[in-house]
């Protein structure tokens, strides 16, 4: 292709890669980008810090967490439930003292409904020529206090259906928002069930080389090894962890050598399948992960 034909811009189709740099460039309009390896938690990395755990711990669903970390986010989470509660019952006190004083109100109005009622009865002596003349009077006076009341009532009703906003009197009011009762159970942050300090297991993860401080062990790609098959440990490998000893092996030797027996072979404890916790990975880098690796970033869109 010729460089006329490489510059050219007169064709009438907006091509594809035209509209995507457009787009780039414009600022508007939803733009995806796939992650890569980079972007993506390791397998022993805590949920919350993102950092390689010195001191890890999982929960029953799998999820890894520094243990200074959940435990921070659970204290957090039971202060602001704390917190919660005393607003909530705050609310709760003031409904009831609101209610008692609207009670007492209507009872005092019926009170004085009844007084003026009863005030208003006296007792006359009855006209027999003039009776039927006042009977006609009162109920002439009655339809037209009933029809007064009618224009009233609608009259009422439209200007509470139709409240002038510019009028301060007939301005609508913003009610405050009604609390609901909190829940007193602490969620994880990634599962969203409840999570307890008592439940949180101790995982002790095999180094590759022992003789290897933390520091010189983090730089490392390879860390860890399984605590029984001495394969390498990462995110392309399933791992599980043994709740006796808190070792962690893999998923193909859980099923071809401890599944067998159901014998922790670290701790020698025999183990149910509760005891057996899939630790949950951050993904490869491929699309076969099991992992989203697309995020998107929505931006306003120019409408024609």
């Amino acid at each position: 292709m010729t460089r006329h034909g490489k510059n050219c811009t007169a064709g009438a189709v907006y091509t594809y890669h035209e509209k995507k740099k457009d787009t780039a460039a414009s600022g508007y309009g939803t733009q995806s980008i796939r992650l890569g390896k980079d972007a993506i938690k390791d397998f022993d990395c805590c949920c919350l810090s993102l950092q390689p755990c010195q001191d890890p711990v999982v929960t029953p669903d799998g999820y890894l967490f520094e243990k200074q970390a959940i435990l921070e986010y659970i204290l957090h989470q039971k202060t602001e439930i704390a917190k919660k509660m005393k607003a909530y019952e705050k609310q709760k006190k003031a409904l009831k003292s609101n209610s008692q004083l609207e009670s007492k109100s209507q009872e005092r109005e019926k009170m004085e409904k009844f007084k003026t009622r009863e005030n208003s009865i006296v007792s006359k002596p009855i006209n027999p020529f003039t009776s039927g003349q006042t009977k006609e009077s009162e109920v002439g006076r009655t339809d037209r206090h009933s029809a007064e009341s009618s224009s009233a009532g609608s009259s009422a009703s439209s200007s509470q259906s139709l409240p002038s906003f510019w009028i301060p009197s007939l301005t609508p009011e913003a009610k405050p928002a009604m609390l609901k009762k909190p829940s007193k159970a602490v969620l994880c942050p990634m599962s969203g069930k409840p999570i307890k300090m008592n439940e949180l297991i101790t995982v002790r993860f095999t180094p590759l080389d022992a003789s290897l401080d933390r520091v010189a062990l983090l730089t490392r790609q390879d860390r860890y090894v399984c605590a029984v098959t001495r394969d390498v440990l990462g995110n392309s490998v399933p791992c599980a962890v043994l709740r006796p000893s808190g070792a962690v092996v893999t998923q193909e030797c859980v099923e071809k050598l401890i599944k067998k027996d159901m014998v922790d072979p670290v701790a020698g404890s025999p183990l149910s399948d509760d005891d057996i916790i899939y630790l949950q990975r951050g993904g490869t880098g491929f699309a076969a992960s099991g992992v989203d690796l697309r995020a998107k970033e929505t931006r306003p869109v120019m409408q024609v």
